[in-house]
């Protein structure tokens, strides 16, 4: 009975809610559609649970939200094409950010040149809070830790390694990624045997491979996305390339990175955003375990970092806006800056460029078929030296 009357009292304040819109240009197709849909599914989760408990209440007035995606087809150029429409012909002055750095980057100077405002879980390029603009924020990490954070958990397990390969896509966030994982490897003394680009959407990484082949580096650090992941893995087998210790950007966490490579995932470690292994409070799920769960229940499977990221930069708007009292944008911004927050994803604070600066990362080893976090804290002992492909 109890269930039923809160149930109505539900039904009711969303059928009184006001609609707010806010907009997204997703990767759904073309080469980022797997971190794509994670991303939208993280961006749905929140949408569904806000709305199944009134709708965000702003100065006394609830809003229902709805959210108008746009496929951008992992292209930057149709990204910035298709925030401008959300924002000139939609009307929508808040925009939830697509996936990647490159389309990130694309969206964020359209966003700035309206006088909307972004907030995004799927980009990291340093290169974006770089161009001094102010409408724009980030709750990931900056691509440069992912490197860092392979190269430090490399650096404290024994026997201790001594040289390194990193090989990166061309774009902007493999860049920065291989940058940071280079600077930390000379940083520790370590040897730096190779260091080398592939085109972006490479298909056969062989000139690559016989050069690691001669190199045989204790430690190979690959920064790149999920089918770039799958690639490497599949070469390094291929021409039977061993390191010590193999570490992978984007890919590892992401479930369809095992089901792509089977046993051959096993014990590969990738830097993440987040982990479910996190402890933190949330105002929306409760805490990290009660968003897990919600999570399972909704898309029947645990949420990854790219999943995550998108459902914490839809909180910090919401908390942002109720605690703004408006839907100004300056306003919104202002306590954007001001916001300090506990949520499932960490700690969600602000610097002046937008960039998250309260949260760490992790690293996790595939083991036994899942991810487990291994790095600062530890679910699992990591597996070193990485066992000989099979």
């Amino acid at each position: 009975m109890v269930f039923f009357v809160l149930l109505i009292a539900v039904f009711f304040s969303l059928s009184a809610a006001e609609t707010l819109r806010l907009g997204a240009a997703v990767s759904l197709t073309g080469k980022y559609a797997k971190e794509g849909e994670l991303l939208r599914k993280g961006y749905e989760l929140w949408k569904e649970t806000v709305n199944a408990r009134g709708g965000i209440e702003i100065a006394g007035k609830r809003f229902r939200v709805e959210i108008i995606y746009y496929d951008d087809q992992s292209d930057p150029k149709t990204t910035a094409k298709l925030i401008e429409k959300l924002i000139t012909e939609d009307g929508v002055k808040f925009i939830l950010g697509p996936y990647g750095s490159a389309q990130v980057f694309a969206a964020a100077g359209v966003v700035e040149k309206y006088r909307a405002l972004m907030i995004q879980g799927g980009g990291a390029s340093s290169r974006i809070y770089a161009q001094g603009y102010r409408n724009v924020f980030g709750v990931f990490n900056v691509a440069e830790d992912y490197g860092r954070n392979l190269v430090e958990l490399a650096a404290s397990l024994k026997p201790a390694p001594k040289t390194v390969a990193v090989i990166y896509e061309k774009d902007i966030f493999s860049e920065d990624a291989a940058r940071g994982a280079r600077e930390e490897a000379l940083r520790r003394g370590m040897k730096l045997v190779l260091y080398e680009s592939y085109p972006k959407g490479a298909q056969d990484l062989s000139s690559l491979m016989l050069k690691l082949r001669m190199k045989k580096p204790d430690v190979i650090i690959g920064a790149g996305h999920f089918k770039d992941s799958v690639l490497v893995v599949k070469q390094l087998k291929q021409f039977r390339i061993n390191p010590l210790f193999l570490g992978l950007t984007v890919g590892p966490p992401l479930p369809a990175f095992v089901r792509a490579l089977g046993r051959d995932a096993e014990f590969i470690f990738g830097p993440v955003q987040w982990t479910a292994a996190f402890n933190y409070r949330d105002p929306l799920f409760g805490n990290t375990e009660g968003y897990v769960k919600a999570f399972r229940r909704k898309f029947g499977e645990d949420p990854e970092y790219h999943s995550a990221g998108g459902t914490a930069a839809a909180l910090a708007l919401q908390l942002a806006m109720e605690r703004a009292g408006s839907l100004d944008v300056e306003k919104v911004r202002t306590e954007l800056l001001r916001m300090e927050v506990e949520t499932f994803y960490g700690i969600i604070g602000f610097d002046d460029k937008g960039r998250i600066r309260t949260k760490p990362m992790a690293v996790i080893q595939i083991q036994k078929g899942r991810p487990v976090t291994v790095y600062p804290f530890r679910e699992a002992e990591p597996v070193y030296p990485k066992p000989e492909w099979k």
